[in-house]
């Protein structure tokens, strides 16, 4: 048996300050107005098939929903089937609104990525594209001198330069663009963004000017949509922007403070989305002291505009029926592939060729868990691997030649991980809070007469007394 476990996640049963990297929740508002007038905003609309069911949402203006009352989808009585077909019928002929989203990010996969953020902003804009909207991502044209430059082949210089005032001087910056998927992808180009390492630090640590570029990205982002011809035409001034993370969260004050008061933007809407609060979210836990890590009288104060989002994942790239990054296909109804890639990844990682429980460990960012990591694989060479840094390849081998995936996170918003492990077949075991808690089902032998469904193991209280216990079960299963 192989299992799998993450630095920040081995971490955590150690150090209260340790947080894992995916989440998704959004703060929404009007960019300077007062809360009670949210209400003039966008509303969040169910979108139905044919037969009633949910299948997706879409914002609705406020003008045009008028007075109608939101049902969700669990005020619903499924026996109602001649009113569900109703609303069916009913939305059919209802013209189905779109809208300019401009999603600005510090990383979108393929371009830029070191986890759970970079995924999201390189698929969600995808999926939204493909339901009608105009969708434009912005985000920095990192080039570090090394293979990675290669993801940026091809996109052209738009011949738009625009300066920004910024730290107390003008900065010009440029826009490239490519377009993909249904999708402007539009990166913005400085010297800052041009230097060795991640797009945040090096080996040294955090970049010290990072408040600097994403400043910078912040207010070019906010440029873009008024002065960039994208396919002969601007997205304009009637936009959603979908600000993310600490990184471009300066995108509503901008908007509310250098534009609105001269007319523009006047009907724009922002949207914050904090992916993790430590780095600055599940809606309710970061409200409270333990969770907010500082902020949480701020996010209290918002919380008639603060929901939380459960993460998906993009089930195209994570599909071990086609993953080009995996050693053999396989299926939920044929799982000798995934014996296949179990051996691949033992020989990969130079470890013994056997079914029992070598354990391998994917990680990076932080120094002490690193060298923690290589000092446990000098001592348990035919047993453990530490794989130190981050590679997409090389997780979605670990995924697929892993039994069991450990996440002892002592807080997660959401994560991705445990998703990801599920589409390949490998079980999930998690620390039961936030995101994990939502989306593992904990297994229950005795639930439905004895066919109690399960997508893993949660365990609780967070103890290594707890996650050796839950291992054990699990393991004997």
């Amino acid at each position: 048996m192989i299992l799998d476990l993450t630095a920040t996640q081995m971490g955590s049963l150690q150090t209260p300050t340790n947080l894992s990297n995916n989440s998704c929740l959004c703060v929404s508002g009007s960019g300077g107005q007062e809360n009670e007038k949210v209400s003039e905003g966008l509303l969040l609309g169910s979108e139905r098939d044919g037969s009633g069911s949910v299948v997706g949402f879409q914002l609705i203006p406020h003008s045009v929903a008028g007075d109608a009352t939101m049902v969700g989808s669990h005020d619903i009585v499924a026996d109602d089937r001649d009113d569900l077909s109703e609303d069916a019928e009913e939305m059919e002929k209802t013209p189905k609104l779109t809208f300019n989203i401009i999603f600005v990010t510090a990383e979108a996969a393929p371009y830029s990525k070191t986890g759970g953020l970079g995924d999201v902003c390189g698929s969600l804009p995808m999926a939204l594209a493909s339901r009608g909207h105009c969708v434009m991502v912005v985000s920095p044209r990192y080039l570090n001198g090394g293979r990675s430059d290669e993801k940026y082949a091809n996109v052209v210089d738009l011949d738009v330069r625009s300066t920004v005032h910024c730290f107390g001087g003008a900065q010009e910056v440029a826009f490239y663009h490519e377009y993909r998927a249904g999708v402007d992808w539009v990166f913005v180009d400085h010297p800052s963004y041009h230097r060795p390492g991640t797009p945040y630090g090096d080996i040294y640590g955090a970049f010290g000017d990072n408040q600097f570029r994403f400043t910078l990205l912040c207010h070019a982002a906010c440029e873009a949509p008024l002065v960039l011809p994208l396919g002969g035409f601007t997205y304009g001034e009637k936009c959603l922007f979908l600000a993310n993370d600490w990184h471009t969260a300066l995108v509503p004050l901008l908007l509310a403070a250098k534009y609105r008061p001269y007319g523009v933007y006047k009907d724009a809407r922002g949207i914050v989305t904090i992916h993790n609060i430590a780095h600055q979210g599940y809606s309710w836990e970061i409200t409270t002291p333990e969770g907010g890590y500082g902020l949480h009288e701020l996010l209290s104060s918002r919380k008639s505009v603060l929901n939380g989002i459960t993460n998906g994942i993009d089930i195209d790239d994570w599909n071990p029926l086609t993953d080009e990054h995996i050693a053999s296909h396989y299926s939920i109804n044929d799982l000798s592939g995934k014996v296949e890639c179990k051996t691949a990844l033992q020989k990969e990682l130079g470890l013994p060729i056997r079914p029992d429980c070598p354990l391998v460990m994917l990680g990076s960012r932080e120094k002490q868990y690193e060298d923690w990591m290589r000092r446990t694989e000098n001592l348990f060479k035919d047993k453990f691997r530490a794989w130190v840094g981050f590679s997409v390849p090389v997780s979605h081998r670990i995924t697929a030649g892993c039994d069991i995936i450990v996440m002892p996170c002592r807080f997660e918003p959401c994560g991705l991980s445990q998703l990801y492990a599920m589409r390949y077949g490998t079980i999930p075991i998690v620390h039961s809070t936030g995101g994990l808690r939502d989306t593992v089902k904990d297994l229950n032998p005795y639930a439905q007469e004895g066919k109690g469904e399960s997508t893993g193991w949660a365990f609780s209280p967070l103890s290594s007394e707890k996650l050796l216990d839950t291992l054990k079960v699990a393991i004997g299963t």
